[in-house]
């Protein structure tokens, strides 16, 4: 009797033993990724991201777990296509435009200047207008897969003068990065000088520049920059940076359907925390901003935001001849605006 019931004792232990380790082995990891960003680690943006990581984890009931590193912890940050696509890392969420110099495209895509007056434009051209097939057919050459769009939101505008219209741009000293968003403001009448980020506050401060093509309004005043700069256009009117959520093609191809499908919806889920966790950041800013009786925040007039994109229009055409693919996504951007008497 006793040796029975130490028996079913013992027995019930090892079988709980053994359901504890199947239940250990349900959820032990399929997929263990690495994904680098573009952010430091502190950053709000990185926090949003890892928390994608946190959701994937959630909803596949542990089968796939993702590491997010910040920028430059595997390669630097204009180095992930290239790392993604030979399997150093598994995949990265991160600004196409980084990777301009492989192909134009990257740049049309990953910001084209002028173009979103709101990032749900902007997503919705991506989802629904053609963008994230074209934009397949862009990265996959390089053993890349986009699982789906992202955006930061647009991007706000510093100036020390009141930019109310797209003729108030003429003659403006206007720091801005070389390339498409350079010689566009060129041509809407400013004149653009390249100087590099870390430059902005003291550029401002000591009057090299009027104004500035930067960041987001909240990171704009949290670093100080509307003490010189007392004329912010929030919404801003001219930049908003795509995130590509992408991951190493070969990878993609083996994974079953449900697994994608996760990957997928959970990806969607970022675009709109993205936009709208960021907003919030910026209202924050903005209700700050004007408690101070020296800062006067704009809001471009839809007609004037209109002129200047259609200024933009121009040296999209002029990058649409570079390549059969820019060219694409100059037709099917012109396409999709017009549509929306946006242009």
């Amino acid at each position: 009797m006793k040796f029975s019931k130490v028996f079913g004792f013992s027995g019930g232990l090892i079988a709980a033993g053994l359901g504890l380790a199947m239940a250990g082995q349900a959820v032990a990891a399929e997929y263990e990724w690495t994904f680098q960003t573009s952010e430091t680690a502190g950053e709000p943006q990185f926090v949003i991201k890892q928390n994608w990581a946190k959701n994937i984890e959630t909803m596949t009931d542990g089968r796939v777990k993702i590491e997010i590193l910040p920028t430059g912890a595997v390669v630097p940050h204009n180095q992930t296509l290239d790392a993604v696509g030979a399997g150093i890392l598994q995949g990265h969420l991160t600004d196409p435009s980084y990777f301009s110099g492989l192909n134009p495209a990257f740049s049309m895509l990953g910001n084209l200047v002028g173009a979103w007056g709101d990032p749900l434009e902007f997503l919705e051209y991506m989802q629904y207008g053609g963008g994230e097939e074209l934009y397949n057919e862009l990265v996959e050459p390089y053993k890349v897969h986009l699982i789906g769009a992202a955006a930061t939101g647009l991007e706000a505008f510093v100036s020390k003068k009141p930019i109310r219209t797209v003729a108030d741009l003429k003659g403006l000293k206007l720091r801005a990065p070389e390339g498409m968003v350079y010689d566009i403001f060129s041509k809407a009448g400013a004149s653009p000088v390249n100087l590099p980020g870390s430059e902005v506050y003291t550029g401002l401060e000591k009057g090299v520049i009027d104004a500035a093509d930067y960041t987001v309004f909240s990171t704009n005043h949290a670093q100080g920059l509307h003490q010189f700069a007392t004329y912010p256009s929030y919404p801003g009117f001219h930049s908003l940076p795509m995130v590509a959520v992408s991951i190493n093609k070969d990878i993609w191809d083996g994974l079953p359907t449900d697994i994608k499908t996760t990957l997928e919806v959970a990806t969607d889920a970022l675009a709109y925390d993205l936009v709208f966790q960021l907003k919030g950041r910026d209202l924050v800013a903005v209700a700050e901003a004007r408690k101070d009786p020296n800062i006067e925040i704009i809001d471009m007039a839809p007609e004037e935001r209109k002129k200047f994109r259609n200024i933009a229009k121009q040296e999209w055409a002029n990058w649409a001849k570079k390549n059969e693919l820019t060219q694409k996504v100059y037709d099917s951007v012109v396409t999709f605006l017009t549509a929306r008497n946006l242009m």
